[in-house]
């Protein structure tokens, strides 16, 4: 069921309020460059900084804007399984196609219990919805294992799927022995998922992708094309939009009054940044994610100069449908100093 680019798409903010207007742009522009999917209030759309009552409207707006046009899969994951079937009720009321739940985080429970405890109930009770669970050890501190995983697939029709971004190349390559050729991975590492696709052993479908935020069309086409069977375009594709992918998280070394300090910058940071120097409406991140260090900006600037130079197709879409001037934008530092710390 899944192949192609879903496009995380990242929740833009105007004085700390959810932007509707600047959502509803963000969501036609997916959709007009050819994303098979967008995902609503996932860890890029700064879910765990939304109010309930925000991630139910972000869900329904766009699950409306995207009906019968591309898949609407909803972020509905928590450390709590009684509000994950909440949210997993809302959303399926929304009319999503499928729901996206990260394994449960902080409380750490064992595979085991995230099986029987989290996503069994959730299934259950919603048979009719696909789901999608999301291994992400890196942000949970705990992990639905592939035994466990295929357990859940061998039990559940509606559970034929995993977003795959642990990272460990092993892990992915057992999920797919145990879960069998049907089963669909999809990459939840832009700058991996070439890598997976390519795999004969891993064999993913899809990617539910940060960097499409910025360039749905490039990301769509390298999936797709490797699909498809054209690898030399998939290949080259992967190669182009590189920059882009090595900047969802950056990190830096800074200089403190104490000595040297290692700055990590993680998704959607990053990606906002890049969007709101490009002319789209993204706004700040909530707090406590902040601003870039000027090192930091200085790596997102120096990515987007090369592909802009190299590859100027990979921003097209932005320059038409935004009507900015990508040279200029990229050019302006007056406008970037607004998007760093002063020191």
């Amino acid at each position: 069921m899944f192949e192609g680019c879903y496009t995380a798409l990242i929740t833009p903010f105007i004085s700390d309020d959810v932007d509707m207007d600047g959502l509803n742009q963000l969501v036609s522009f997916q959709i007009d460059n050819g994303v098979q999917g967008i995902v609503a209030v996932g860890t890029t759309g700064e879910s765990p900084t939304l109010k309930w009552d925000e991630h139910n409207a972000v869900i329904q707006s766009i699950s409306r804007q995207t009906r019968n046009k591309c898949i609407c899969i909803a972020g509905t994951g928590s450390n709590n399984t009684r509000e994950a079937i909440d949210a997993t009720r809302y959303a399926a009321l929304s009319e999503v196609d499928a729901v996206l739940l990260i394994d449960p985080y902080y409380n750490g429970p064992s595979s085991l219990e995230i099986r029987k405890e989290y996503y069994t109930p959730i299934a259950q009770m919603f048979p009719e919805l696909q789901i999608i669970p999301y291994v992400i050890p890196a942000r949970t501190g705990t992990q639905l294992l592939p035994e466990d995983l295929a357990l859940l697939a061998q039990s559940y029709k509606n559970i034929q799927a995993v977003k795959e971004a642990t990272g460990c190349i092993e892990n992915m390559k057992k999920t797919r022995a145990l879960c069998g050729p049907a089963f669909d991975i999809i990459s939840g590492d832009d700058e991996k998922t070439y890598d997976m696709m390519i795999d004969p052993d891993i064999q993913a479908s899809a990617v539910i992708s940060v960097i499409a935020n910025i360039a749905p069309k490039a990301v769509q086409e390298m999936v797709m094309s490797y699909r498809n069977g054209d690898h030399q375009k998939a290949m080259r594709l992967n190669e182009a939009l590189s920059p882009l992918f090595k900047l969802v998280t950056i990190v830096t070394t800074e200089d403190s009054a104490f000595g040297p300090v290692t700055c990590k910058s993680r998704n959607p940071v990053p990606c906002k940044t890049l969007m709101r120097i490009l002319g789209m409406p993204a706004g700040p991140c909530r707090q406590p994610s902040g601003k870039m260090t000027a090192k930091g900006l200085n790596s997102i600037l120096e990515a987007a100069r090369t592909v802009n130079n190299n590859n100027p197709e990979i921003f097209e879409p932005v320059a038409t449908f935004f009507n900015v001037d990508i040279d200029q934008k990229l050019a302006d530092v007056t406008f970037h100093k607004c998007l760093t710390y002063d020191q």
